[in-house]
């Protein structure tokens, strides 16, 4: 058969791909064997943004020497030619940011010894076509209209999340399914939502979010290798992991994940994080992909809405300068705390004595950082959350579920803490109330107490007023 007579018959951008039959299970070689003047164009005359490995087409070589391997062309050419069945997919590839590829498949009814065919069709689209995106398959387009619909729920955010995720994990019979987020100022990972099923080896991925997991989830785009997601169905493919991620094959085959669906979340070119379904049904591998990729801009939008709100709660709720609660913080506590049940509330008051002299000897830098390490100090006795800035030295504790015994032996860990750091020195005043609807006369009590330890403190150091 003329294969490049037969490829030239085609209008739209088309090559034909050669698929060696597997031998002891294994998938062999993936050529490009031909390519009509459009294809061969696309190549060597590329669209800005969609240049490949090089610019020179040479019939019948492997398809890498275009473009890094990727584990999704390889199984829609291989089940377009070996399976013959007729596929499309519509996806925007991490290597070309910003370009969408419209790809037909199409099974070539001619075989040679072990060599099967079939044509790759493109079309190359600068915007995401609405159109196409909404011309899904009936099983994909039910799991992301689910999807959809839990998002608009009313419940609060990580309620519906974790609805979210075990409704997928349902969808296609999954072990294991999550939403990792990663924060790239911090370094730090997150689960924002999970879900296992029952009876499963698979252990929750809190267990591996260690100081250096982020360098880990961080190599995650070079496994993916320009694709738009990881498709990993078999051993073969996990091999391909191995030999690009040795450290990550390693951590997921320890836990016993056989195979695994890894999508990224992005939000306007920002990484926010990854979905994934490992130990899935592989029959629904298809079904997966195009739901991720379909779903995947709903979800990292939300998810983006949803940090951005948690961003500003916390802008609004932290102090700045020293990392602790705020004053409307800490009003707004107060105000939950006199509407609750009856559990015992502790308040202590540490004022900072000498801060002015401080600020006018030394200047308001050298006052900042005494405040900053005054917060330090609380921070060591208790949770960020429980501090409070309340005013411009004055800093407010309060502790609900504590003993009053407890609450006496912290209070003694603020002064010793304090008499070890130069200029720190706190006057305090506690307070401990069995029922914390009466946070407010706790409140009270303690601005009195620390008052007089302040004073008691200046008649000790009449010079800290000056």
């Amino acid at each position: 058969m003329d294969l490049q007579k037969y490829v030239d018959g085609f209008g739209a951008m088309t090559c034909i791909v050669s698929v060696e039959k597997p031998q002891d299970g294994r998938r062999g070689k993936f050529r490009i064997v031909a390519g009509n003047k459009a294809y061969v164009e696309s190549i060597e005359n590329p669209a800005p943004g969609a240049e490949l490995l090089t610019r020179k087409f040479i019939p019948n070589q492997e398809y890498t020497k275009y473009l890094t391997r990727d584990l999704n062309f390889e199984d829609y050419c291989y089940r377009a030619a070996v399976e013959k069945k007729c596929l499309t997919s519509y996806a925007s590839p991490d290597r070309m940011q910003g370009i969408w590829f419209n790809m037909i498949f199409l099974p070539v009814a001619y075989e040679e010894e072990n060599l099967c065919y079939c044509t790759y069709t493109m079309e190359i689209n600068f915007e995401a076509n609405l159109e196409r995106l909404s011309t899904l398959r009936a099983d994909v387009t039910a799991n992301v209209i689910k999807i959809c619909l839990e998002l608009k729920s009313s419940k609060e955010f990580h309620e519906l999340m974790n609805d979210v995720i075990k409704d997928i994990r349902d969808m296609f019979h999954a072990e294991h399914c999550c939403i990792l987020l990663m924060d790239s100022y911090e370094r730090k990972c997150s689960v924002l939502c999970e879900a296992l099923s029952e009876n499963t080896v698979l252990t929750t991925m809190n267990k591996y979010l260690d100081d250096r997991f982020y360098d880990i989830a961080e190599s995650w785009s070079d496994l993916i290798a320009g694709s738009n997601c990881l498709v990993v169905k078999d051993e073969q493919d996990m091999q391909i992991v191995k030999e690009r991620n040795p450290v990550w094959y390693e951590s997921i085959t320890s836990a016993h994940g056989k195979n695994i669906v890894l999508f990224p979340l992005k939000f306007k070119g920002d990484l926010l994080g990854y979905i994934w379904a490992i130990n899935y049904d592989i029959d629904r591998a298809v079904s997966i992909k195009e739901t991720f990729e379909t779903s995947a801009a709903i979800l990292a939008s939300a998810i983006s809405n949803f940090l951005l709100l948690e961003r500003l709660r916390i802008l609004s709720s932290k102090d700045m300068l020293t990392g602790v609660m705020n004053r409307n913080e800490m009003n707004n506590y107060v105000e939950r705390l006199s509407k609750d049940t009856t559990d015992p509330v502790g308040v202590v008051f540490a004022d900072l004595n000498g801060l002015k002299r401080i600020n006018d000897r030394f200047g308001h830098s050298a006052g900042d950082k005494l405040l900053k390490n005054a917060a330090k100090i609380l921070e060591e006795v208790f949770e960020t959350e429980q501090i409070f800035r309340a005013g411009g030295d004055e800093f407010t504790i309060i502790i609900t579920g504590i003993t009053e015994d407890e609450l006496d032996r912290r209070v003694a860990k603020i002064r010793e803490m304090a008499d070890k750091q130069e200029h720190v020195s706190f006057a305090i005043g506690k307070s401990y109330e069995s029922n914390r609807l009466n946070v407010r006369k706790a409140l009270r009590i303690a601005d009195e107490r620390m008052y007089e330890d302040k004073r008691l403190y200046y008649e000790k150091h009449p010079e800290m007023k000056r």
